[in-house]
C-alpha cells in the first residue's frame, strides 16, 4: 500500500524542510511519497521545496505553480501527481503533528472508510479564525448536507476512489470539502492534536477566507437561490400587508397625512433585499461565465521530480 501526502506550500520556507524530514523519520518503514506544491510563495520556498526534491530524489515529487492560486486549487494540483492508495492532505506549518498521519490511514485502512477527518479537543487559531471555522461549519451543515458531527479540517485522508472523482473537477472554484462530499458519505473521524504554527504567519486573510466560503456557498448548492426566491416572496407579503393596513387607515381616517418615514422604510428595506438579490444572481452568473472562458484551475511552472525535472504542464 502507498500513502501519498500532499502539502500546499505558502511562505513554508522556515517549517517545510523540518516537516518533511520529520514525515520521512516516522514514515521510513513504509511505501510513501510526498507532494510539495509551491502556490506562487513570496519567500524562498520554491528553493528549499526544490532542494528537498533532490534531497529525497525518490520519495519527494515538487509542483511549482505559476503564481497564488489559494490553498484549494494548490491542493487540486497536488491531486493531479498522487499514486498513492490513500492521500493525506496537511498544512505545511506543523499544526498538523507529522507523527499522525499514520493514525490517519490505519483509521481509514480497517473500516475501510473513504475519508478520514480529523477534529481536535483545543484549536491553536486566533478567535476571528475560530468563529469563522464555527460559522463556515453551521453553514456547510445547511449546504452541503454535511453530517453535524463531522468537522471539515485541512487535515484528512482519501481513499483513491475519493481522489479520483474530486480530480475530475475542473471548475477554477473548487473546494476539496464539497467535491470530497459529492462523493461519498462513508466518512470516519480521529482526534488528533492541533499545535501552534512553528513559523510565519497564517496565509489566510479575512479577504481570502471570505472567498473561500463563497466557494462553498455558490459553487456547491442552489439553496442560496432558493432563499433569495424565499425572502422575495416573504417582503411581497409584508408589502400586501402593509398596503391593506395603510389603505385601510386612509379610509377610516381621510385627513390622516401620508407617512414619509414608512414611505422611506419600505423603499430603503424593498431596495436592500433586490440588490441582494441582484448580487446573489450575479455571483453565480460570473462564476459561469469564468468556468465557460476556461480560466484555469490552477498553472504549473515545473514539475520536480525523480527522472521528470523541468515538466511543464
Amino acid at each position: 500500500m502507498l500513502i501519498t501526502i500532499v502539502i500546499p506550500v505558502y511562505n513554508g520556507a522556515e517549517t517545510i524542510k523540518g516537516l518533511v524530514d520529520k514525515l520521512v523519520a516516522y514514515l521510513g518503514g513504509q511505501a510513501f511519497q510526498i507532494v510539495l506544491v509551491n502556490d506562487g510563495s513570496v519567500d524562498n520556498s520554491r528553493e528549499v521545496c526544490h532542494a528537498l526534491s533532490r534531497e529525497y530524489a525518490t520519495i519527494v515529487k515538487f509542483i511549482d505553480l505559476a503564481r497564488n492560486f489559494g490553498e484549494h486549487n494548490a491542493v487540486m494540483a497536488g491531486l493531479h501527481y498522487t499514486d498513492g492508495d490513500y492521500v493525506v492532505i496537511m498544512d505545511d506549518d506543523f499544526q498538523n503533528p507529522p507523527e499522525e498521519v499514520p493514525l490517519l490511514v490505519r483509521e481509514a485502512v480497517e473500516h475501510k472508510y473513504d475519508i478520514v477527518y480529523t477534529y481536535y479537543r483545543k484549536k491553536e487559531h486566533s478567535l476571528v479564525r475560530n468563529l469563522g471555522s464555527w460559522f463556515n461549519d453551521r453553514v456547510a451543515n445547511i449546504l452541503l448536507d454535511k453530517p453535524k458531527d463531522l468537522y471539515l479540517s485541512s487535515f484528512k485522508c482519501l481513499s483513491r476512489m475519493v481522489v479520483g472523482e474530486v480530480t475530475k473537477y475542473t471548475g477554477p472554484y473548487p473546494y476539496i470539502d464539497g467535491l470530497a462530499l459529492r462523493c461519498t458519505r462513508n466518512i470516519g473521524r480521529v482526534q488528533v492534536r492541533h499545535e501552534k504554527r512553528h513559523g510565519g504567519r497564517s496565509g489566510y486573510t479575512f479577504r481570502k477566507l471570505v472567498h473561500l466560503w463563497l466557494n462553498m456557498f455558490v459553487n456547491f448548492s442552489v439553496i442560496p437561490l432558493r432563499i433569495s426566491s424565499i425572502l422575495g416572496l416573504v417582503f411581497s407579503s409584508i408589502g400586501v400587508i402593509f398596503a391593506v393596513l395603510v389603505t385601510r387607515e386612509k379610509l377610516s381616517n381621510p385627513a390622516m397625512p401620508v407617512g414619509w418615514a414608512s414611505l422611506m422604510i419600505t423603499v430603503i428595506v424593498f431596495s436592500g433585499v433586490q440588490l441582494f438579490m441582484l448580487g446573489l444572481l450575479g455571483e453565480y452568473i460570473g462564476r459561469l461565465f469564468l468556468s465557460n472562458n476556461q480560466t484555469p484551475q490552477f498553472v504549473v511552472r515545473e514539475v520536480h521530480q525523480r527522472g521528470k525535472e523541468g515538466v511543464r504542464d
